[in-house]
């Protein structure tokens, strides 16, 4: 007889017997507890979780088409429909149109402090968009405008400086590489370094591959308090002058129309030809060439 409190032991054979279970698939799960396929079931989902995260609304089967574009280095995994919808199911990824909608939203949580967030001597706390020199400081966005095909999404990039466009991308989808695809078009033609880059907690900007472009360009993240547009009000006036200057002015038929209409826009007329007061009634073109002259003077 066992002696009090000692544990008992048993057989594995006897246990196995009693479970169902085969005493040698006991040994092979005991000598490799994790299949493979366990762990790229667990890679898998980390990736949806990625891709659900740049565009919520998004079910399995375009999940299933996303994930194989970015699987595709990865050819010794393969992906089905129902195994996506399996991970899907275990992960609790859904479409956002399929969730039941709550009476407030709430953003996720950000990855950066907002840098440009201020206290007043009463307490209150408001952003400072302002900067001494090209590059200091950059806002980015997105907005979206209707058209007969459907939306159409921009990310724009304002340099605080001048409030010159500085980057910008257009696309029929709103994900993280719609803001990535304005980032890099903004890199391009600047070469920034230690930028500020001051945007909301939308999960475009939320995004592990976005975060990974301002990290490896040397670039600084700040986001604000919340998904709203209180936290980037100088963004928001550049896309009320969007909205009073291409998009009222007519019912656009194909997002290629539109398109044209927004980069002529920005291009020909806003950076170029639109004057400012805050800027002494310059162009943002103008003010920065002017700096730049001043600066190697």
């Amino acid at each position: 007889m066992a002696a009090t409190g000692a544990p008992i032991r048993v057989p594995v054979a006897v246990a196995c017997r009693v479970l169902g279970r085969s005493t040698q698939g006991y040994y092979k799960w005991l000598k490799d507890p994790v299949s493979a396929r366990d762990w790229d079931d667990a890679h898998l989902i980390d990736v949806l979780y990625d891709l659900h995260a740049d565009d919520a609304t998004l079910g399995y089967r375009f999940l299933t088409d996303e994930l194989a574009d970015e699987l595709a280095d990865e050819r010794q995994i393969t992906v089905g429909e129902n195994r996506v919808h399996r991970l899907c199911r275990v992960a609790g990824i859904t479409a956002s149109h399929h969730k039941k909608r709550g009476t407030t939203g709430k953003a996720g949580p950000a990855p950066h402090d907002d840098l440009l967030a201020v206290v007043d001597e009463h307490g209150v706390v408001r952003h400072e968009f302002s900067a001494t020199a090209p590059n200091q400081v950059w806002l980015w966005d997105i907005s979206e405008h209707p058209t007969r095909q459907g939306k159409l999404y921009i990310c724009a990039i304002k340099d605080v400086f001048s409030n010159k466009i500085v980057g910008y991308s257009i696309d029929s989808r709103m994900k993280a590489s719609l803001a990535m695809a304005a980032m890099r078009n903004a890199i391009a033609l600047r070469s920034p370094a230690e930028t500020i880059c001051h945007s909301d907690r939308g999960g475009q900007f939320r995004a592990k591959k976005v975060q990974r472009l301002l990290t490896n360009n040397h670039l600084v993240g700040s986001m604000g308090r919340s998904y709203g547009a209180g936290d980037n009000a100088s963004m928001e006036s550049f896309f009320s002058l969007l909205q009073k200057n291409v998009l009222d002015t007519r019912r656009w038929d194909t997002r290629e129309d539109l398109r044209l209409a927004v980069v002529t826009w920005i291009e020909t007329k806003y950076n170029r030809r639109r004057r400012q007061r805050g800027l002494g009634r310059l162009t943002p073109v103008e003010f920065e060439m002017i700096y730049r002259t001043a600066d190697a003077a």
